[in-house]
């Protein structure tokens, strides 16, 4: 009897404390850096890991460099040789906090949220603050953002050859459907 009250209370604790995370594994992350007048510099990965906690607004994501495709496999090759060097530095991590975060208040129309945190990118670390909408969809919630990247600010070089044709502007946007 004592053993079954104790696994129904470690049951119950671990119900609890695993409704407070919601999770996805097939974020989706666009990044585009391209100049005008040249060819499309763009990529997307749809397998980026996203962690949220609902109780305290604590968020993480990862993606892995080499999961990003390009439309041009030669792109691909030089983004994960040259540029992001990706056996090296294999994946991109955000930790933060939604500022205000509750989820109680949150509906299908959505809410614009701001989030503080640490992207490290390339060995580096930069602190960002990014607005996403967050609104309740079909199984959770879904969070969307579009925010700009220096490059300079993660040292990765965008060789003289081709800098006139590679912005070291880049526009990220993320979706994750969170459950």
């Amino acid at each position: 009897m004592k053993n079954q009250l104790l696994l129904f209370i470690f049951l119950s604790i671990w119900k609890i404390s695993a409704q407070d995370k919601m999770i996805t594994k097939s974020g989706q992350i666009i990044f585009e850096a391209s100049v005008p007048s040249f060819e499309e510099v763009k990529a997307k990965t749809e397998s980026v890991s996203c962690i949220l906690n609902t109780k305290t607004g604590e968020i993480a994501s990862l993606a892995l460099q080499k999961s990003f495709r390009f439309k041009i496999a030669l792109m691909e090759e030089h983004y994960n040789e040259n540029y992001v060097e990706s056996d090296k530095y294999p994946k991109a991590t955000f930790k933060g906090k939604i500022e205000n975060f509750d989820l109680t208040k949150i509906d299908k129309s959505g809410k614009t949220y701001s989030i503080n945190g640490i992207l490290e990118m390339h060995g580096k670390n930069k602190q960002i603050n990014i607005r996403a909408t967050i609104k309740k969809a079909e199984g959770g919630l879904e969070i969307k953002s579009d925010f700009v990247v220096n490059t300079d600010d993660f040292n990765i070089e965008i060789p003289s050859v081709v800098s006139k044709k590679v912005s070291k502007k880049v526009n990220v946007s993320f979706n994750f459907l969170l459950k």
